[in-house]
């Protein structure tokens, strides 16, 4: 649930900013990946 609160209003995933169904899969892919990302430097710096 946190994780998806982080999506919708840090990362945009609340409002699609392009039309279509191929735009919206890049802006879900970017947004998860982008999260994914500063997942991993977190636990990289323990």
């Amino acid at each position: 649930e946190a994780k998806n609160g982080e999506l919708k209003n840090a990362h945009g995933f609340g409002r699609a900013i392009a039309y279509g169904i191929n735009n919206m899969e890049m802006q879900a892919a970017i947004a998860l990946f982008t999260v994914n990302v500063k997942r991993i430097l977190k636990l990289a710096q323990l």
